[in-house]
């Protein structure tokens, strides 16, 4: 009897693993990428009128795109609520989930999911209202805070406001939106979220240059593409995209010139590019794939700035999110 329930178990794993160890060939065979996104958080993942979406999440399915199939539009995009997220990528209805998750040992321990690199380092936020001579969080004295009940926020804001000896008020919602009004109405000096989400939320304001996002941030929210465990070249495929918009930056190759980079003599560039080695073998992707990634999405501080940067609405520093070489925290391992 526990022989027969210990073989129906291995059974029922051998079967989910093999439905999913093969997401590429799937994605071929399909034609096209189905990508997981939030429902709407601007410079991540927004749809306009015309159905159009745009977001650094976004630009990251493209680039995976681009890699299996040569065909950066090849994506049909999944808008899902938090907490049916998961669920679409573990029942296979998405390929990725690129939603502004956040990489958690609780998410990365108990969930059957792998978090494929980090591609924007964000942390707890404070947008607050009226108080022009607030720089930071160290000009605080008594504050009064609008926040989701139970959204995991609370722990980040005990701890940080009595450690620093800030006297605070929580005033709690039960949704995020209804604590965005409940701010837009005055009910509190300030509301707290992920940073990331605070500069949408400020521009959607009545009038957003009464409020502003303080730098500085109260916890670590790295976030990242999410794939199924059980498929391993799926999962490589997903981080060395990523990583491959990082390394592009770093090598100074961009939308615009990599036709013209194809010309250097950079062994570095060469390799990159499909010239010198053959680097997508190992992931059963064509020669081509990063330079196609780069052509097509470009590399990463082009898909910052167009989303969140200087060229966007939000005009996000990049801070942390700058590459290593340059103040921030970006880095990716060599191709070779």
């Amino acid at each position: 009897m526990i022989y027969t329930a210990w073989l129906c178990l291995s059974l029922i794993f051998f079967c989910t693993v093999t439905v999913f160890a093969a997401t590429s060939d799937d994605v071929a065979k399909r034609g096209f990428l189905q990508c997981g996104v939030s429902t709407g958080i601007p410079g991540f993942s927004l749809v306009d009128e015309k159905g159009n979406w745009s977001g650094l999440d976004v630009d990251i399915c493209r680039a995976v795109a681009a890699a299996v199939l040569g065909n950066a539009k090849e994506v049909k995009f999944s808008p899902l609520v938090e907490n049916e997220s998961y669920t679409a990528l573990l029942s296979g209805d998405v390929d990725i989930l690129a939603r502004n998750s956040t990489w958690t040992f609780s998410r990365d321990s108990a969930l059957a999911v792998n978090f494929a690199g980090i591609s924007y380092y964000d942390g707890q936020g404070l947008l607050i209202a009226g108080k022009p001579n607030v720089t930071g969080l160290g000009n605080l004295k008594k504050v009064k805070l609008c926040s989701q009940v139970r959204s995991g926020l609370e722990d980040n804001l005990i701890d940080y406001f009595t450690r620093n000896k800030i006297e605070f008020k929580k005033v709690e919602f039960a949704t995020s939106d209804l604590a965005v009004k409940g701010f837009e109405e005055g009910r509190c000096d300030a509301l707290t979220m992920q940073q990331s989400m605070l500069y949408g939320i400020r521009l959607g304001l009545v009038d957003p240059e009464k409020s502003k996002v303080l730098p500085d941030v109260i916890s670590k929210e790295p976030l990242g593409p999410v794939v199924r465990q059980g498929d391993d070249t799926w999962f490589d495929i997903v981080k060395w995209s990523l990583f491959v918009m990082i390394g592009a930056e770093e090598l100074g190759i961009s939308s615009k010139n990599v036709d013209e980079m194809k010309l250097s003599n950079r062994l570095a560039v060469k390799r990159l590019l499909g010239l010198e080695g053959d680097l997508g073998k190992g992931l059963g992707l064509k020669g081509d794939w990063a330079y196609q990634i780069i052509k097509q999405v470009g590399n990463y501080g082009e898909v910052f700035e167009r989303n969140l940067g200087a060229e966007s609405l939000l005009k996000v520093d990049r801070g942390l999110n700058r590459l290593w070489n340059n103040g921030g925290l970006h880095y990716c391992p060599p191709f070779r």
